[in-house]
């Protein structure tokens, strides 16, 4: 792991750490740039660097002459932050493969709660972050609450175009799994078949409960740090 990588983990570990301190004890700043270039035996450049990815992630805020102020509630986020979310759009980057209006298959039917009369649309999109192809994306969404999806907002931010339909999302239910890339998928990306990537299935949901997207993924560059409560239930279980 990188110096800047180990510094940025380990100060979000810091941060969730103090957040289960009495809240009158909890800090609400980091030390200054100087002191953590000195306890991480860092230059103030990998500092520097280490805190504009929590900056980019949303944990921390820099007040220049004021100092770097973390940000309340972000220990109620149990994800802190993975390859993608912690870019800015603007290194990211889509191009559409294809778009079809068809109709829905069994599994498609149980996943957005539709029938076989009913329509979705499916669509490949290739995403890329500055200019380099990391993502193979396969999504279904319902055609009845997106009915003017195109290839303008396909090549842009789904999550974007939802909110300006004025639906509101809740969350994702993600699953992944490690896999290696096969031929068609690394003429795609620009690697070799047989890289490792990960095989990543989410399904974006909606505050009323109903499935907006559903997306299969490629990824060859991913990485996700996650806060994960402890869980009695699930150890008691594990130990019968």
């Amino acid at each position: 792991m990188k110096k800047k990588e180990f510094i940025a983990q380990d100060l979000l570990s810091k941060i969730y750490q103090r957040s289960a301190l009495p809240e009158d004890q909890r800090p609400t700043k980091l030390p200054p740039e100087r002191q953590l270039a000195e306890e991480y035996g860092a230059s103030r450049f990998t500092i520097r660097k280490a805190l504009e990815k929590l900056v980019d992630i949303g944990a921390v805020r820099v007040v220049q002459g004021s100092g770097i102020f973390i940000n309340p509630g972000i220990s109620n986020n149990p994800l802190v932050y993975n390859s993608i979310t912690e870019k800015k759009f603007a290194e990211i980057s889509f191009r559409m493969l294809n778009l079809h209006k068809r109709r829905p298959d069994k599994e498609e039917q149980q996943i957005f709660g539709l029938t076989a009369e009913d329509f979705i649309w499916a669509f490949t999109r290739l995403r890329a972050v500055n200019q380099h192809s990391v993502q193979i994306e396969q999504a279904r969404m319902p055609f009845s609450l997106f009915t003017d999806l195109n290839q303008k907002v396909i090549e842009s931010s789904i999550q974007q175009y939802v909110l300006g339909k004025g639906c509101q999302i809740s969350h994702s239910l993600t699953h992944y799994d490690a896999v290696i890339v096969n031929k068609a998928q690394a003429e795609l990306l620009g690697c070799k078949k047989g890289a490792p990537a990960m095989h990543i299935l989410n399904r974006g949901i909606l505050r009323d409960g109903r499935v907006y997207a559903f997306s299969d993924i490629i990824d060859i560059d991913y990485t996700c740090t996650y806060i994960i409560p402890f869980n009695q239930d699930n150890l008691a279980f594990r130990q019968t």
